[in-house]
């Protein structure tokens, strides 16, 4: 029982997170994130690269930055947001070394991701959080304000600041190598499910 107490500790932090903010976190730890959050997918993602091989500086501070791996529905009138559920974050995979150069501290999505991004959040004391994957509109009331950043000709891809309270997220992957999904196969070895 102990063991499982462990593994539900929760923490609410705010943004930007530092590197003592992410060690003290482990795989299955529920956190409430409260600040700004930047909203980017494959093509915003593209985009960033492309401007810092050009020299660029991206239009937010990267250091201790959270990326959300999102693309949220048109905003509804009296809302500030639409629907902001995850999306598959391994996407991404192939961009996220650069941005966790830079400093990014953690990125938000759904679903695992590569051995080597494993690998990349050990190497830059970064983490993965994971958001409740078909309850975009649920998140969207965590969010109290939304500003379109850069890349606005990419629709609903376009480079977003959220600043959010209480977002509810799980550690997937924490920066000592944990990994949720594979702790979640090795708990269910051996049982029947019906």
């Amino acid at each position: 029982m102990e063991e499982q107490a462990e593994k539900n500790r929760e923490f609410v932090l705010k943004t930007p997170l530092s590197v003592d903010d992410t060690r003290n976190l482990r795989v299955g730890d529920i956190v409430y994130l409260s600040g700004d959050i930047y909203v980017a997918r494959d093509a915003t993602h593209r985009r960033m690269l492309e401007d810092l091989k050009k020299g660029k500086e991206l239009p937010f501070e990267v250091k201790g930055a959270t990326i959300y791996y999102a693309g949220p529905t048109p905003t509804p009138p009296g809302k500030v947001i639409g629907s902001v559920g995850p999306t598959t974050s391994s996407r991404m995979d192939a961009t996220v070394e650069e941005l966790l150069k830079l400093g990014v501290r953690a990125t938000i999505g759904k679903g695992a991701r590569s051995e080597e991004v494993k690998k990349l959040l050990e190497k830059h004391l970064a983490v993965y959080f994971i958001a409740c994957g078909g309850a975009g509109a649920y998140l969207a009331q965590f969010v109290l304000r939304r500003d379109v950043l850069a890349y606005e000709d990419l629709g609903a891809q376009a480079l977003l600041r959220l600043f959010v309270r209480d977002f509810p997220l799980i550690v997937a992957y924490d920066s000592f190598g944990g990994d949720l999904f594979e702790e979640g196969k090795i708990r269910n070895r051996g049982i029947t499910l019906y």
